[in-house]
């Protein structure tokens, strides 16, 4: 009898012993979710890029909410929850739902951040996303407003300043590869930029790469991003790197 109990003792014991373990580890990784979907990219080749390579340099437990098709208007359920940001470390987002037009919907999105003080990243068309709708709060968490781009081109980009930390790595000649340039209305008061590149259109320097303080939280951002060539070139993606660890604090 003593026998049975102490084996019915073991048998509980190594199938809690995982889950344990598991609850450990995840206590060790950063814990991100990546909100994505929508019109005019491939996402799902994006996504894949971007955990390979962060992976490789940090611990990460990814989430990855990728909803809407390839539409413009979607609503995802996500932000019904106020807290909905609360379980992560870092949001990224790199979604393109460019004709939201509620309002009420787009300050749960913000309130997500504002509230918890979880930092962001926000990747091209995340820029444009809620363009249609007075979406100041979600401009200012991103640090800049834009609602238009210009052609695809190969971009130059010049790096104004080359001792950040989200800069480490960047060579000072780098040249996209085929890539949108997005025209910079505003640059909010707490955001700092980066890199530039020149319209071809105008000769006006628009900013291309940021980071932003929004409410004491830390916030990277990028226009480029929208072609598989760029999510395959190796100086994007350690650009990305480094707005990921500058973000969660590991710069």
């Amino acid at each position: 009898m003593k026998l049975l109990r102490l084996l019915s003792l073991l048998s509980l014991f190594f199938s809690l012993a995982p889950y344990v373990t598991a609850d450990q580890q995840d206590k060790k990784s950063i814990k991100a979710l990546i909100v994505t979907g929508g019109c005019c990219h491939n996402y799902h080749f994006q996504t894949g890029a971007i955990t390979e390579v962060i992976s490789k340099v940090s611990d990460v437990n990814w989430t990855v909410l990728h909803e809407g098709g390839i539409g413009k208007e979607y609503q995802s359920s996500l932000y019904d929850d106020p807290n909905w940001a609360k379980p992560f470390d870092i949001v990224i987002h790199n979604e393109c739902f460019a004709k939201v037009t509620d309002e009420t919907f787009v300050n749960k999105v913000v309130a997500g951040h504002r509230e918890t003080g979880i930092p962001g990243m926000v990747i091209h068309c995340a820029m444009h996303t809620y363009r249609e709708v007075n979406a100041d709060g979600w401009r200012e968490f991103q640090g800049v407003t834009s609602i238009k781009h210009e052609h695809k081109s190969n971009y130059p980009v010049k790096v104004v300043k080359p001792k950040h930390p989200v800069m480490k790595g960047m060579p000072s000649d780098w040249v996209t590869p085929k890539d949108e340039l997005y025209i910079i209305q505003k640059l909010w008061p707490h955001a700092t930029v980066l890199a530039i590149s020149v319209s071809e259109r105008d000769g006006r320097e628009h900013p291309v790469i940021w980071v932003n303080e929004y409410f004491g939280t830390r916030v990277f951002g990028t226009t480029y991003g929208h072609a598989d060539e760029t999510f395959a070139d190796p100086v994007f993606m350690n650009l990305l790197v480094q707005g990921f660890l500058w973000a969660v604090g590991k710069d």
